[in-house]
């Protein structure tokens, strides 16, 4: 069930993406009078699993999710149509448009895609609000499993004041600001301290198994008995949670595993609170130093029992105008960040890159609208910047051919753009391949 909702959540949001794309350059090509032969929504490679012919234009959806297209008449595109570009230019050919059309026309899906996102940020602003969680709130620091931290100097326990030059002021600043930054101001015992980075360091992070950065230390609360636990008798339930072992207050989650590695074997007395109430159970360690329990318990949940702060905020529909345009900047320049680390050797932040497994992994598992639109808008973004690079095959080359043709009066002839468009196609199936190769050496290696 868990799949069929990542699934689902996946393919809507990547169908509402490519038709909104395509749509952006089906409407301008419209209005100036240029035929649009195709309207795809993915690829249809050989056959098609519906289609359906309205005026000149064929509307339908192909097999292969990998994206989606517009045909226009006399464009050199992915369809490499040459008999087409052979013959004399007609009037309702793109070729035959005015450079400035044919521009507006190649702008009009990453246009789209932006105003898509930065519609999605306000609206989300002023339906769902802002939920962080207050950084000042931890009271004993974060918990640091990541042996790349460790080795850094990083340990469980220490608070996180910045990471580069921006004050942490909620817990979820630390993850959108980790990219480009060179090191981390901590405070450890009273005392500040700031850890540097080596220049490779997002490269190191993305391969290895343990990727986690400074986790919230959480209570031990019981989500669910392993089949394999030596404890699935126990009189245990979803939300009890564990406050000592033999006596032995213990707080947090992580400290658990220290606290049972001299125990394995061994049957250990447990306190329990159950909707406020003080218990005891007998729970088995088994020869691993663990229970066999899952851990659970929300944010929500974890704030009532004192371990955090949640900060929430709620804008009028005026305000999330100005809330959700900065969300929107502040994620293209986050993204423009990301794209020069990874364009950038010396950072190995191109080992991160992942294709469509990665895309898929961000989802959650429950339905959330919240957490599919904001995913959207991230995606749309994504698709708006990648689109503009310079390369043939996507709308940055066109655009940078045109812009060519504008300034110096001459129009690239019919063979160089053809030529140019298998380059870049070329790049692409290259560019594809590497980072769904990135997902598939994850998968197996990590």
């Amino acid at each position: 069930m868990e799949f069929v909702i990542k699934i689902s959540q996946f393919l809507l949001s990547l169908s509402l993406l490519i038709v909104l794309h395509e749509l952006g350059h089906f409407i301008p090509a419209k209005a100036f009078k240029t035929r649009v032969e195709k309207f795809y929504l993915f690829f249809d490679v050989k056959f098609s699993l519906f289609k359906k012919k309205i005026g000149d234009t064929v509307y339908g959806i192909g097999w292969l999710p990998l994206g989606g297209y517009v045909k226009i008449s006399g464009m050199i595109d992915e369809s490499m149509d040459t008999e087409q570009m052979a013959q004399e230019p007609q009037p309702w050919e793109f070729r035959s448009k005015p450079a400035w059309q044919r521009l507006i026309i190649m702008l009009g899906g990453v246009t789209v895609n932006f105003v898509l996102a930065l519609i999605i940020y306000i609206f989300a602003s002023f339906f769902y609000g802002d939920t962080d969680i207050s950084a000042a709130s931890f009271q004993d620091g974060y918990h640091v499993n990541n042996p790349l931290l460790k080795d850094l100097g990083f340990k469980t326990g220490d608070d996180v004041v910045a990471v580069g030059d921006v004050k942490i002021e909620n817990y979820f600043d630390i993850k959108s600001n980790i990219i480009g930054a060179e090191s981390v101001t901590i405070k450890r015992e009273g005392i500040e301290k700031t850890i540097s980075f080596p220049e490779d360091f997002l490269g190191q992070l993305s391969t290895s198994k343990d990727r986690s950065l400074f986790e919230i230390r959480m209570p031990f609360i019981f989500g669910k008995v392993a089949d394999s636990s030596l404890n699935k008798e126990v009189d245990l339930k979803k939300g009890d949670y564990i406050t000592g072992i033999n006596g032995k207050k213990i707080k947090y989650f992580d400290e658990f595993k220290p606290a049972l590695q001299s125990l394995k074997g061994n049957v250990v007395t447990v306190d329990i609170i159950r909707d406020g109430e003080e218990l005891k159970r007998e729970l088995k360690v088994d020869n691993n130093g663990a229970f066999g329990i899952y851990p659970g318990g929300s944010y929500n949940r974890f704030e009532e029992l004192g371990y955090l702060s949640i900060t929430r905020k709620e804008y009028s529909f005026g305000e999330s105008f100005g809330v959700g345009y900065n969300k929107f900047i502040n994620q293209i320049t986050s993204y423009w960040d990301q794209l020069g680390a990874i364009f950038s050797p010396s950072t190995g932040a191109y080992k991160g890159v992942g294709g469509f497994k990665a895309i898929f992994d961000i989802f959650p598992d429950t339905w959330s609208w919240e957490a599919f639109w904001g995913i959207t808008a991230f995606l749309s973004i994504m698709l708006a910047v990648l689109n503009l690079l310079p390369i043939p095959a996507l709308d940055g080359g066109h655009v940078m051919f045109l812009l060519y043709e504008m300034i110096s009066g001459r129009k690239p002839g019919d063979k160089f753009m053809e030529y140019a468009q298998m380059v870049g196609f070329f790049i692409l199936i290259a560019l594809v391949l590497f980072a769904n190769g990135n997902d598939i050496y994850k998968a197996i290696f990590n």
